[in-house]
C-alpha cells in the first residue's frame, strides 16, 4: 500500500472527506427519527416496534462486525476498508426504499451499521496518524460533528424530502450519496503512515502472557481505557436514545407539527455541533497546561448535560420557553465528552490497537445506544402511557437521560488513571516542545 505523511492542506482534505462520509452515514441512521410518523401511519407500528426497527438491525450488525473490522483496520489499508464498508452500507440503506414492512426496514438499518462498523474506527485511526497530540482533540471534534451534522441534515432535509417525494425516496437519495462519496474517498486519498507510541501498560505487564492476550483484552484490562469506554457507552446510550425520540417527544408533548419539531431539533443539533467543536478546541488548549484536562472536559460536559437534560424533560409543559432553553443548553454540552475521549484513547493506546479501541466504543454505542436504548425507550413509553396519561415517552426518556450518571462516574474514574497512562505512552523526551 502507498503510505504518506500529508501536508496541512492534504490533512484538511482527508478530515473534511471523512467527516462528510460520517455525516451522510449518520443522516441515514437518523432519518427514521424524522420519518417516524409517516412510517408508523403507513404500517401501523407501535412505539416498541419502531424502537426495534431503528435499533435492532443496526445493533446486531455492528455487534457482529465492529471489533473484527477494527482489528482489520489495525493491520491493513484503512482507506479501502472505509470506502468498501461505507459504500456497501450505503447500497443496503438505499434498498430500504423498497421495504414492505418491519423486516425490510430493519434490514436496511444494517447498512448504516456496516458503514459505521468499518468506517468509524478506521477513520479515527487515520486522523490519529495525521494529527499531532496537541491538535488531535480538535481534529476528533471536527470528525465527531459529522454525526451532529448528519442529524441536522436529517432534521432539515428529511421533512422536505418526505413532503416532496415521500419517505422511500428520502432513504434512496441518502444511500446513493453515501456510495458516491465513498468512491471519491477511495480514489482521491492515500494511506498515511502509522505513527507509533509506547504502550500504556506498565513495564511489568509487558510479559509473554500479556503479549498473548487479545487486543480487546489488553485494552479492557488497562483501567484508563476501560473507564473511558464505559463512560462513552453510557453517554451514547443517553444521547442516541434521546436523539431517536426527541422529535416525536416535542410533537406529542407540545402539540407541534412534524416540521416545527424537526426545526427545533435542528437548532439543537447545530448547538451539538458547536459544542463538540468548542470542546475540542478547549481540550487541546487546556491539555497543553495540564494533561488532566483531556478528561476533565468530558466530566464537565456530562455533568452539565445531565442537569439541563433532566430539567428539560421534567419541567412543567406550561413552561415551554424554559423547557426549550434547557433542551438547547443540554444539546451544547452533551457532545463535550466525544472529541476529548476519542483523542485520549488514541494518546494512550498503541497504534496497532487504536482502531480496535475506537471500535469498542462504537460497538458499545451501537449495541446499547442504538440497540437497547431506543427499544427500551419505546417499551417504557408503551408501558408508562397507561399510567401517566399519555406522558409515557417523556418519562421513558428521563430514564435514558439518567444513564449519564454512571457515565459521569466512569469519566471521573478515568481521570484518576489518565496522567500516569499518558506519561507512560509519552515520556518527556518523546513529547514535542
Amino acid at each position: 500500500m502507498t503510505e504518506t505523511n500529508p501536508d496541512t492542506r492534504s490533512r484538511l482534505y482527508v478530515l473534511i472527506l471523512l467527516t462528510a462520509l460520517s455525516a451522510l452515514t449518520f443522516m441515514d441512521r437518523q432519518i427514521l427519527a424524522v420519518l417516524l410518523q409517516p412510517i408508523k401511519q403507513e404500517f401501523g407500528f407501535s412505539d416498541l416496534q419502531i424502537g426495534l426497527i431503528t435499533g435492532l438491525g443496526f445493533a446486531l450488525t455492528f455487534g457482529a462486525l465492529g471489533i473484527p473490522l477494527g482489528r482489520l483496520a489495525d493491520k491493513h489499508e484503512r482507506r479501502s476498508i472505509i470506502a468498501w464498508c461505507r459504500g456497501v452500507g450505503g447500497c443496503i440503506a438505499a434498498a430500504g426504499a423498497l421495504s414492505s414492512g418491519a423486516g425490510g426496514l430493519t434490514a436496511s438499518r444494517a447498512g448504516a451499521a456496516l458503514g459505521d462498523a468499518g468506517g468509524g474506527a478506521a477513520s479515527m485511526s487515520i486522523l490519529a496518524d495525521l494529527y499531532a497530540p496537541t491538535e488531535r482533540s480538535r481534529a476528533m471534534s471536527v470528525f465527531g460533528v459529522g454525526s451532529a451534522i448528519g442529524a441536522l441534515l436529517a432534521l432539515l432535509l428529511g421533512p422536505m424530502f418526505a413532503q416532496w417525494w415521500g419517505w422511500r425516496a428520502s432513504m434512496l437519495i441518502i444511500g446513493v450519496a453515501i456510495v458516491l462519496l465513498s468512491l471519491v474517498l477511495r480514489l482521491t486519498i492515500q494511506e498515511p503512515a502509522r505513527v507509533l507510541i509506547q504502550a500504556a501498560a506498565p513495564a511489568d505487564q509487558a510479559s509473554a502472557p500479556a503479549a498473548r492476550q487479545s487486543a480487546v483484552a489488553l485494552i479492557w484490562n488497562e483501567p484508563v481505557t476501560r473507564f473511558l469506554i464505559m463512560g462513552a457507552a453510557c453517554a451514547l446510550i443517553a444521547g442516541l436514545s434521546i436523539g431517536a425520540w426527541n422529535v416525536a417527544l416535542l410533537a406529542r408533548r407540545f402539540d407541534l407539527s412534524l416540521k416545527q419539531a424537526g426545526g427545533l431539533s435542528a437548532v439543537a443539533a447545530f448547538l451539538s455541533v458547536s459544542g463538540s467543536l468548542f470542546s475540542g478546541w478547549l481540550t487541546d488548549r487546556m491539555a497543553k497546561k495540564d494533561v488532566r484536562w483531556q478528561i476533565r472536559i468530558p466530566v464537565i460536559g456530562v455533568a452539565l448535560a445531565v442537569v439541563f437534560g433532566l430539567t428539560y424533560l421534567l419541567i412543567s409543559d406550561s413552561l415551554f420557553e424554559v423547557s426549550l432553553a434547557c433542551m438547547l443548553v443540554y444539546s451544547f454540552f452533551t457532545a463535550w465528552w466525544a472529541p476529548a475521549t476519542y483523542a485520549a484513547l488514541s494518546l494512550v493506546v498503541p497504534a496497532q490497537r487504536r482502531a480496535t479501541a475506537s471500535a469498542m466504543v462504537l460497538m458499545a454505542g451501537a449495541l446499547l445506544g442504538n440497540g437497547v436504548g431506543p427499544i427500551v425507550a419505546g417499551w417504557l413509553s408503551d408501558v408508562l402511557n397507561a399510567v401517566t396519561q399519555g406522558q409515557g415517552l417523556r418519562y421513558a426518556l428521563v430514564a435514558m437521560m439518567c444513564m449519564l450518571l454512571p457515565g459521569l462516574w466512569a469519566f471521573m474514574r478515568a481521570l484518576e488513571f489518565y496522567p500516569t497512562a499518558y506519561g507512560r505512552a509519552h515520556p518527556p523526551a518523546a513529547v514535542p516542545a
